[in-house]
């Protein structure tokens, strides 16, 4: 195999390069997850680890749900009147 110098701007090359390392990487991401399932499989305690995993991901969709919704209007009517305080002079103080 012959290596092109680190200088040559070859875009062509630059691409198959490119290329080449993502497609390492998806293998060998793919290879650690298959390794990773397969020992997930063999454990006694498979079905419980999964309805485990159910509630994570149900936890973590109301939280990204929650973060996406607008804020409930009372939450919006308290900030308008701790805006308000704020702005207001300090007579009595």
């Amino acid at each position: 195999m012959t290596s092109t110098p680190s200088g040559d701007r070859d875009p062509a090359g630059q691409a198959g390069q490119l290329v080449a390392g993502l497609t390492d990487l998806a293998l060998s991401t793919v290879g650690s997850a298959v390794g990773t399932l397969r020992g997930l499989l063999r454990r006694s305690d498979g079905p419980e680890l999964a309805r485990e995993a159910g509630r994570d991901l149900m936890a973590r969709g109301r939280i990204a749900l929650d973060r996406a919704a607008p804020p409930p209007a009372h939450l919006e009517v308290l900030a308008r009147h701790a805006v308000a305080r704020r702005a207001a002079p300090r007579g009595d103080v």
